[in-house]
């Protein structure tokens, strides 16, 4: 389980351009082995960028929750194992031609990854953390 962050971390980490929340966004991830999504009743929250519909991840529950306000306040934030990430989530959203938009600050802005991109980048993080 993540340690607690405390609210000058949060802001700190907020302040991080997307190449540096992805790269924290991965970190996390596999330290914590769970990432981050917003859920309502019709499932899971989409972002929609001009090119792709994506799922927009976070690396803890303190950053969904943050991003839950104005017209996602009804969403609640679900970790989802690496595990269960790795064996249904990455090929669902292939499957489903869907992209990840990777730790969206409060501007909406963030990267855009694919699934598979992803995936590799977790895992790779995973082979340097059991070293």
């Amino acid at each position: 389980m993540s340690n607690s962050l405390d609210a000058s971390r949060i802001a700190e980490i907020q302040a991080f351009d997307a190449e540096k929340r992805y790269k924290y966004l991965v970190k996390e991830v596999v330290a914590n082995r769970q990432i981050w999504i917003l859920t309502d009743e019709h499932g899971c929250v989409m972002l929609n960028t001009e090119d792709e519909d994506c799922v927009p991840v976070w690396p803890n529950q303190e950053f969904a929750e943050a991003w839950a306000t104005g017209e996602w306040e009804h969403c609640k934030a679900e970790a989802i194992s690496i595990n269960k990430w790795h064996s249904r989530w990455t090929a669902g959203l292939e499957d489903d031609e869907l992209a990840i938009v990777i730790f969206p600050n409060q501007e909406e802005d963030g990267l855009v990854v694919y699934p598979d991109e992803l995936d590799d980048e977790l895992k790779q993080q995973a082979r340097k953390q059991q070293r």
